[in-house]
């Protein structure tokens, strides 16, 4: 059965001057990237705290790198699905528009968005830990072991965000800005428990933002929303896209 979109929030849509997309890992989920906790194999009987932190990294970096080698190649797989390019539709209609993403798989700006701000990082960019050199993957993948800096001889790590560490923070002000000037918020696949990203809709709707909550099933934020549409992103993120295209094609 397909999920019907009500007028009000039609209406919300077609009106919507500043649009923000905030997304985490159900968007992702739906082409298929595994969730953290759930890597098969040998990665299944070590927790993310003891992978994904900057202790881990200086005392191991040889296993570290060899755990985002594995989830590199996996990533690298992984096509965006029908809710990435969606919200590419949506913001070639909309006057401002920017996602804001937990998801490090860099799917959004390859399914083609434009303004993406990412809170965890990108596991597709790598950078030096002494003298902050960026590295895209091919260097990674070039260097035999654990990759060093030509430029300084030191570490080169992922470009994320790991456990006990800060959010960049231009991402993060960015963020904030555009949560503040939203009129339309919509929080898609994500837990809504992870601060500091979680109060974000919060941050929209006491600034007046509409708040429209996509998930499969309620959360913490869903008494919060103004709406919520329960689903996956894959299905619901396309039928807005088309009001919107609907709303636009009216008035043209």
């Amino acid at each position: 059965m397909t999920p019907v979109i009500s007028p009000g929030l039609s209406r919300r849509i077609g009106d919507a001057r500043a649009i923000v997309a905030f997304t985490g890992a159900g968007v992702s989920a739906e082409s298929g990237v595994p969730t953290f906790r759930g890597t098969d194999g040998i990665w299944s009987k070590l927790k993310p705290e003891e992978l994904a932190s900057m202790n881990a990294f200086l005392k191991n970096p040889a296993m570290i790198w060899e755990w985002y080698a594995h989830r590199k190649k996996i990533m690298g797989g992984i096509a965006p699905n029908p809710g990435h390019y969606a919200l590419v539709r949506m913001e070639g209609l909309a006057p401002s528009f920017a996602v804001i993403t937990q998801n490090i798989d860099n799917l959004h700006r390859r399914a083609g968005s434009r303004t993406v701000y990412e809170l965890h990082g990108n596991i597709e960019r790598n950078y030096c830990m002494k003298c902050g050199t960026a590295y895209g993957d091919d260097f990674v993948v070039a260097a035999s072991g654990v990759p060093l800096c030509p430029a300084c001889g030191g570490l080169v790590r992922p470009d994320v965000v790991w456990f006990g560490e800060m959010l960049p923070e231009d991402e993060w002000e960015a963020s904030v800005r555009a949560a503040e000037g939203a009129d339309l918020f919509m929080s898609i696949g994500t837990s809504a428990v992870v601060y500091p990203a979680a109060s974000l809709p919060l941050i929209a709707k006491r600034s007046g933002a509409y708040l429209l909550e996509i998930n499969p099933e309620p959360t913490p934020l869903t008494a919060q929303a103004d709406e919520f549409l329960q689903g996956a992103s894959g299905v619901l993120l396309p039928l807005l896209a088309e009001v919107m295209e609907g709303t636009h094609r009216s008035h043209g």
